[in-house]
């Protein structure tokens, strides 16, 4: 499964490629605005290994407790809790609470805030 957002989210660096081809074809002053065969290669080699590398910086920044608390939101749910529809939140992972792997339960805000002062009571977060 990891596989398939890694080669996803290589396609979309390559996305960027026919914005940094011509940018790098204007700062060489290139005789052409749309660049030269070289500023594509560079540019796809560029996007290829700045995706390589960053996938993994920016699966860290948004999937890690050492951050911070790892919440999902999401607009026009049920709240579990009082059933009203509205955005949800979600507390995913802490350094003592993780339910990546459970089944999603959303909360409205006020429910929200009234299970994280709960759980922080419990010391879990």
């Amino acid at each position: 499964m990891i596989w398939k957002r890694y080669l996803l989210y290589l396609l979309r660096w390559q996305l960027s490629t026919p914005i940094l081809a011509p940018i790098i074809s204007i700062f060489k002053h290139s005789s052409s605005i749309f660049g030269t065969k070289e500023d594509w290669i560079g540019a796809i080699v560029a996007n290829l290994i700045g995706g390589l590398i960053f996938f993994w910086v920016d699966r860290f920044i948004f999937n890690s407790d050492k951050l911070g608390p790892v919440w999902n939101v999401k607009e026009e749910v049920k709240c579990v809790d009082c059933g009203k529809i509205a955005r949800g939140y979600r507390l995913v992972k802490t350094k003592k609470y993780d339910k990546t792997e459970s089944v999603p339960e959303f909360r409205c805000e006020a429910c929200s805030i009234k299970k994280s002062h709960e759980l922080k009571d419990k010391g879990k977060i």
